[in-house]
């Protein structure tokens, strides 16, 4: 017969069993519920230059804060930034930057721009060998070595939208200082006198040239011979 305690203990059972099995069991990655988010993306921004500007002024946007350009095209630019906050450790910042055109093939460029950061750390790793020698026997002497090597430890991509603010706002700083051509509008340019000025003059006729004649040089008489019988 079950007492009053064993039967309140059994009535436990199942709830313990769920509150286990959820401890368990693996959560569910954040990303998946991330990737089709309806919120504002804070890895793209629209600009009304062409998408060749905008690429030039993320690449001089990236070179003034220290990062080294290893790809630069007109619709492409790849940045990276080396940090070591210790001798153990150290990171990279790998910058990648797409423009494409936007609804204005001309005047309007979509930027999109992701960051991924790398974490490196030093390992020691202990490496044994064994030496016989022929002249003493079959002894044999170990030998150890050890090595140091950056062993990568990380790889995420920066999610921070006040990290990538930063970025286009700094774009568009460089857009705003940039020297632009524009077009002259028209196939001709016609030029108009002012109030005041003289008329122009007329164009010169054409006059045609004299000929010129060439006299013959005068012939010398030649002087008659007296004839001999």
């Amino acid at each position: 017969m079950l007492t009053r305690s064993s039967r309140f203990a059994l009535a436990l059972l199942p709830g313990l069993a769920v509150a286990l099995a959820a401890c368990s069991s693996t959560p569910k990655p954040k990303l998946q519920d991330e990737f089709l988010s309806s919120d504002a993306s804070p890895f793209m921004r629209t600009f009304g230059v062409s998408s060749a500007e905008a690429c030039e002024s993320a690449r001089r946007a990236l070179l003034s804060q220290g990062y080294m350009t290893t790809l630069a095209r007109p619709d492409t630019v790849d940045a990276s930034k080396n940090f070591q906050p210790a001798s153990d450790t150290h990171y990279t910042v790998e910058f990648h930057v797409v423009c494409t055109a936007g609804d204005d093939a001309v005047n309007s460029s979509v930027v999109y721009a992701n960051a991924v950061q790398n974490g490196y750390a030093l390992k020691k790793s202990d490496t044994s060998a064994s030496v016989g020698l022929s002249i003493l026997g079959s002894v044999s002497l170990p030998i150890r070595s050890n090595s140091d090597a950056m062993v990568k430890t990380s790889s995420e991509t920066i999610q921070g939208g006040a990290f990538y603010d930063r970025f286009f706002d700094l774009l568009t700083r460089y857009l705003q200082s940039a020297v632009r051509t524009a077009p002259v509008p028209g196939e001709t340019v016609d030029a108009k006198l002012l109030p005041g000025d003289p008329s122009p003059l007329p164009a010169p006729a054409l006059v045609a040239a004299p000929a010129v004649v060439t006299p013959a040089p005068p012939t010398t008489p030649v002087a008659a011979l007296p004839m001999t019988a």
